[in-house]
């Protein structure tokens, strides 16, 4: 039978909230698609009429063209680590922007190459292999745009979901950034080529605006922020506490790192400077509230990389990269708040439950008594601020326990004026949303942040 484990006294509300701060998402998204409608517009200002089928063909392969284009560097400019997005929006969500950007890049890609090819054809009247050949080896910059078309087929493929699961993180990331090279190389075939832009110095000027601008992004949040903050930060692993079987808490030390303005919830990207770790950089959610001379963060050991950070020995430098996320007390809307988490999604709700002001209940889902990592602070927490904890185990027979509408009604009568942050495995978060939007909450009111990113 499953068990329902809790602990400490009553809740009672601990301070003051202010308003929540509205994301900027719908904004955002609004500009992007209205600079799509600016591509389109070059177009339209463009073409005076349309005849006959290679000109149907050669017009359609244009718009692709003009579309594909300003998603590349849409594309480009949400891998960039913008604070306003990674903060306000939320990694994980500007990470599936990317992932549909990356979608709609590579179908314009396909769309504009075979329709141009079959429209230079039709209207040169010859076959499409060799006008093909007749492209790429004679017309201006088009030997460097083939090569980064490729470029971002092999992107592509990679990160298709099918391929994700067959290779190595490192080695997905590694072509992942080759996609800024795809877009250098393919950019000057655009302005050489593109009629839209040949003699028309206000397309040129706005095309050289919209990817110069996408590459200052790049250079300073992604370059030079990051040279900056481990400069004067100076971060070293201080100390290394195993928390229960596989898990480890790795203290991190450095200089006035409450200019950070690191938040309870969020994550830094850490690449630790230590043998078979200094190439892979990896999503770490801080599990105490950030000091201005240490960050925690605790790692279970799931694969090679996360079993060897908890080998990590003091000392051992560390480049960071971050504040990210946006699972903060800013998304709050009430004063009552249950924090719902599984295994070690845990760590960002614990720094949650320590600050987070206002009534708080904790949820943790857990395999056996043993697997609930930071179970004795999260009970000190409980005491001092006079909040809940639940513990959901398996039961004797390893069955786990079902978090359903009715449960979560009884564990938390009130729960639809209460704002959810859901943090754990993926098919846990997308099955507890469900049942919390059963159970009355508000979609509003259910904050959660996949750090599959």
């Amino acid at each position: 039978m499953t068990t329902v484990h809790e602990r400490a006294a009553d809740p009672r509300t601990t301070r003051g909230r202010g308003r929540p701060r509205p994301s900027p998402a719908g904004p955002l998204l609004a500009l992007l698609w209205a600079g799509a409608a600016g591509a389109l517009a070059l177009w339209w200002a463009d073409t005076r009429s349309v005849v006959g089928l290679a000109g149907w063909l050669t017009d359609a392969g244009r718009i692709a063209g003009l579309l594909c284009g300003y998603a590349c560097a849409v594309l480009v400019a949400l891998m960039a680590r913008v604070p306003l997005l990674e903060r306000r929006v939320g990694s994980d969500r500007v990470a599936r922007w990317h992932a549909m950007a990356g979608r709609y890049t590579i179908c314009l890609l396909v769309a504009h190459v075979t329709l141009i090819l079959f429209g230079y054809a039709a209207q040169d009247g010859s076959g499409v292999v060799d006008e093909t050949l007749s492209v790429v080896l004679d017309y201006p910059d088009m030997l460097k745009a083939t090569i980064g078309t490729l470029i971002l087929f092999a992107v592509g493929i990679t990160s298709a979901r099918a391929a994700r699961r067959r290779i190595s993180h490192e080695f997905w990331y590694y072509v992942h950034l080759l996609t800024y090279v795809a877009v250098f190389l393919a950019f000057f075939h655009q302005l050489a080529l593109g009629s839209d832009f040949v003699g028309d110095a206000a397309a040129r000027f706005a095309w050289y605006t919209l990817y110069l601008g996408t590459a200052a992004l790049v250079v300073w949040f992604r370059l030079l922020t990051p040279v900056r903050l481990n400069l004067r930060h100076r971060l070293r692993v201080e100390s290394v506490h195993r928390e229960s079987p596989g898990v480890f808490s790795i203290v991190v030390g450095g200089e006035r790192l409450d200019e950070l303005d690191a938040r309870a919830g969020q994550f830094f990207r850490w690449r630790f400077l230590a043998d078979g770790l200094r190439w892979t950089s990896t999503p770490y959610s801080l599990s105490a509230p950030p000091r201005p001379d240490r960050m925690r963060i605790t790692v279970k050991a799931l694969g090679d990389h996360s079993a060897a950070v908890g080998m990590l020995r003091p000392g051992t430098r560390v480049w960071a990269e971050g504040p990210y996320g946006s699972l903060t007390s800013d998304r709050s809307t009430s004063s009552k708040a249950l924090l719902i988490a599984g295994g070690v999604g845990i760590t960002p709700l614990r720094a949650l439950f320590e600050t987070l002001p206002g009534r708080v209940t904790l949820l943790y889902r857990a395999r056996t008594a043993e697997d609930l990592a930071l179970g004795g602070e999260l009970e000190d927490i409980a005491r001092w601020r006079g909040a809940r904890v639940l513990y959901a185990l398996n039961s004797a027979d390893g069955s786990r326990p079902r978090l359903t509408a009715g449960f979560l009604r009884e564990a938390v009568p009130d729960i639809a004026e209460h704002d959810v942050y859901l943090c754990g495995p993926p098919a846990m978060a997308r099955d507890l949303y469900g049942e919390l939007r059963a159970a009355g909450v508000p979609d509003r009111r259910i904050h959660h942040e996949s750090f599959e990113l």
